[in-house]
């Protein structure tokens, strides 16, 4: 049965222009958030037909940001619970795909409406430096799964606790999921939050991620939609 995870509140509510390398540019309502059980900074960035300012307590947002896009809102919206990755969101790293996966869910959200939830727990939540540590084993030949074990994580150590916190927090029971990894839609139906369906990212390969990428499909059940050669 669904356990509803601590509540959390909005924080604070602002429009953000966003612009990506390759020139690509939408605005979001980024939301902050008191409340999280892990006590990090996730950020919500509302996409699309969400850019409205959404009541929360104790906050003057009582009605629609007029900047919204008119007409009704999907009752389902696209949500993407993305981790933080330094190396790939900012630097452009090609040893995995999150930089590219980062980029195209933006622009399907902001198509479809709703949230990018962008989760800082680097490295599947190891860190960063782990997350490093873990790089220098993998070019001693393992994969990304095993230098994990060998530093004496778990393979996967994220929650997405938080996630569902900041779901609720928005008003959200109902999602539809951008998602390759099928344990995000298990954690977050067992938090109360109901996936109606799951859809894929694009399978953004490269000579670098080659390996990495064949780990996640064989260890994590990962799938992808079409392929992206980056």
């Amino acid at each position: 049965m669904p356990a509803r995870p601590p509540a959390a509140t909005i924080r604070t509510q602002l429009m953000l222009p966003l612009r990506f390398a390759d020139g690509y540019a939408t605005t979001a309502r980024v939301f902050s958030f008191d409340g999280l059980v892990d006590g990090r900074e996730h950020l919500a960035f509302g996409l699309g037909d969400r850019t409205g300012a959404i009541a929360s307590p104790g906050s003057d947002h009582s009605a629609p940001d007029s900047s919204a896009p008119s007409g009704p809102p999907r009752a389902e919206p696209l949500v993407r619970p993305h981790s933080e990755c330094l190396t790939g969101d900012v630097l452009g790293s090609q040893r995995c795909d999150c930089g590219p996966q980062l980029r195209e869910a933006v622009e399907r959200i902001a198509d479809h409406g709703g949230f990018l939830l962008y989760l800082r727990q680097e490295g599947r939540g190891i860190g960063l430096y782990a997350k490093l540590d873990a790089y220098a084993l993998q070019d001693a030949g393992l994969d990304t799964y095993q230098a994990n074990l060998a530093l004496g994580y778990a393979e996967d150590e994220r929650d997405y606790t938080v996630a569902a916190q900041m779901l609720h927090a928005l008003g959200l029971t109902r999602v539809a999921l951008l998602s390759n990894n099928p344990d995000k839609a298990t954690q977050l139906e067992r938090l109360g939050v109901t996936v109606t369906e799951r859809m894929p990212t694009g399978l953004h390969l490269s000579a670098a991620n080659a390996g990495y990428l064949a780990a996640k499909a064989r260890h994590g059940s990962h799938t992808w939609a079409r392929k992206h050669a980056v």
